[in-house]
C-alpha cells in the first residue's frame, strides 16, 4: 500500500527541506506544495549543479515525478513563468506533469507596491514579493484567482474592483503612484499560456491519485515559527507553514497524510525581523554562518544564526504531529570545541545544556555508528527531548551525503 509524506520546516525556514523533499521524490507520484509563494527558496545541489525553485515543488528534478501547486499558494505569474523557461532551458520538461490550481489567488503589480511602501514604515522583514497584501485579499474575498484568466468578463470585473481599492491606499494612505487598471490586466493576459498549459482542479487530481493509491509528498515552504497562527506573530509569513496547512491548501483531509518528517537544522537561523532568543553575536554566531553558507536562497539576505532551540523544537513537534526529524547540517558544527542547545527558559531568558564537541569531520558519514561519539550523544540528546525520533541525519548538501537510521 501507498503512503503519503508531508515535509516541513520545524524552525524559521532554510531548514534544507529542498534536499529533502529531492531525495524522497523519486520514490513518488506527485510533489505537491500547499502554502506560500515566490518568498520561499528550495536549493537543491544534483551532480555538482545547484537549483533554486521559488514556486515550482522540487520533484520537478525528477522526470517521471507530477508536481501539483495546490490553491494555497500565492502566485505570481511572472515569477512562474521565468522559473518554467529557467527549467525549461536546462532540459526539465513540464508536459502532462505539471498542474497549478485554479484556486490560487494572484499577485498583482499593486500588491507589491503596497507590500514594499508598508515594510519600509512597519519592517516586519518581509520579502517585498506582494505576498502578505495577496493574501489579505484572499481572507478579504477579493482576490483575483488563477482560473480567473479563462473568463476575460470576469477577470476584467476583478481586476477592476482589487486595482482601483489598491490604488486608493495607494494614492490616499501612502502617497504614491496609482497603477493603470488597462496595464495590469495587459500583463496578467500576457500569462494566459501558463493559465492554457497549467490550470487544473487540483484537488479533483489528487482525489483520483488517493482513489489509485498513489504516494505523494506534500512540500512546505517556510517553517513552523513563521505561522501565521503559531509563529512569532507579527514577524510570520501570511500562510499556514504547519501540517493543518495541507488540508486548506490542497483540499484533502488529515487522514491521507500517513507521515510528517520535520526538517531542523542542528543549530538555529532566522532571516529579518523578529524574536530569536538563542542568535548568537559573537564569533560561534559568525562561525556558523560562514560555514553553513548562511544567506537567504530568495533574498540573498545574510541569516542570523544561533544555537538550537529545544524548547522551540519540542513544541513544532507537537504542533506538526511530527513522525519523523530530519537533522540537517550536522557537518556545520565539526569545529566547534563546545555546542549548546536551549532546554528551557526563565524569566524569558534561554537556559543551555553544554555539549563538547566533536571536533572532526562529519562531511559525508553515511551511517550513524560512523559519527564521532560526541555527535551520536548530540544527536540521541535532542531526540529524547523532543520525544520524536531523527530518521535522517544530513551531514553534507549533495543527495546521497544523508545518513537513513
Amino acid at each position: 500500500m501507498s503512503s503519503n509524506t508531508l515535509i516541513l520546516g520545524l524552525q524559521w525556514g532554510d531548514e534544507g527541506k529542498g534536499k529533502i523533499v529531492d531525495a524522497l521524490s523519486k520514490e513518488v507520484h506527485a510533489v505537491c506544495r500547499f502554502q506560500g509563494g515566490h518568498n520561499a527558496g528550495h536549493t537543491i545541489k544534483v551532480n555538482g549543479k545547484q537549483t533554486v525553485l521559488h514556486l515550482t515543488p522540487s520533484g520537478i528534478l525528477h522526470p517521471n515525478v507530477n508536481c501539483v501547486i495546490g490553491n494555497g499558494v500565492v502566485l505570481s505569474l511572472e515569477a512562474l513563468d521565468k522559473e518554467i523557461n529557467g527549467l525549461i532551458d536546462t532540459g526539465i520538461s513540464f508536459d502532462n506533469r505539471f498542474y497549478v490550481s485554479s484556486g490560487c489567488a494572484l499577485i498583482l503589480p499593486s500588491h507589491i507596491s503596497i507590500d514594499k511602501i508598508r515594510d519600509k514604515k512597519e519592517s516586519i522583514g518581509t520579502t517585498g514579493r506582494g505576498i502578505g497584501p495577496s493574501y489579505e485579499d484572499k481572507i478579504a474575498r477579493r482576490a483575483v484567482r488563477f482560473g480567473d484568466i479563462g473568463n476575460q468578463d470576469i477577470l476584467r470585473q476583478k481586476v477592476e474592483l482589487l486595482v482601483s481599492y489598491h490604488n486608493r491606499l495607494l494614492v490616499e494612505l501612502y502617497n504614491e503612484k496609482p497603477h493603470d487598471i488597462e496595464d495590469v490586466i495587459s500583463e496578467i493576459m500576457s500569462y494566459k499560456h501558463l493559465y492554457d498549459k497549467y490550470c487544473t482542479d487540483t484537488q479533483g487530481l489528487i482525489y483520483d491519485w488517493v482513489k489509485d493509491d498513489k504516494s505523494l509528498l506534500f512540500e512546505g515552504a517556510q517553517g513552523t515559527l513563521l505561522d501565521i497562527d503559531h509563529g512569532t506573530y507579527p514577524y510570520v509569513t501570511s500562510s499556514s507553514t504547519t501540517a493543518g496547512g495541507v488540508s486548506t491548501g490542497l483540499g484533502l483531509g488529515p487522514k491521507y497524510i500517513d507521515r510528517i518528517i520535520g526538517i531542523s537544522k542542528a543549530y538555529c537561523t532566522r532571516v529579518g525581523e523578529g524574536p530569536f532568543p538563542t542568535e548568537l553575536f559573537d564569533d560561534n554566531g559568525k562561525m556558523l554562518a560562514e560555514k553553513g553558507h548562511e544567506f537567504g536562497a530568495t533574498t540573498g539576505r545574510p541569516r542570523r544564526c544561533g544555537w538550537l532551540d529545544l524548547f522551540a523544537l519540542k513544541k513544532a513537534v507537537f504542533t506538526n504531529s511530527v513522525t519523523d526529524i530530519c537533522l540537517t547540517k550536522l557537518d556545520v558544527m565539526d569545529e566547534f570545541s563546545e555546542i549548546k542547545v536551549c532546554v528551557e527558559y526563565q524569566n524569558e531568558e534561554p537556559v543551555y545544556k553544554t555539549f563538547r564537541g566533536w571536533d572532526s569531520s562529519t562531511v559525508g558519514i553515511s551511517a550513524f555508528e560512523n559519527l564521532p561519539i560526541q555527535a551520536q550523544e548530540y544527536i540521541n540528546f535532542i531526540e529524547d527531548f523532543v520525544g520524536c525520533r531523527i530518521s535522517y541525519v544530513s551531514t553534507g548538501p549533495s543527495r546521497n551525503q544523508t545518513i537513513h537510521r
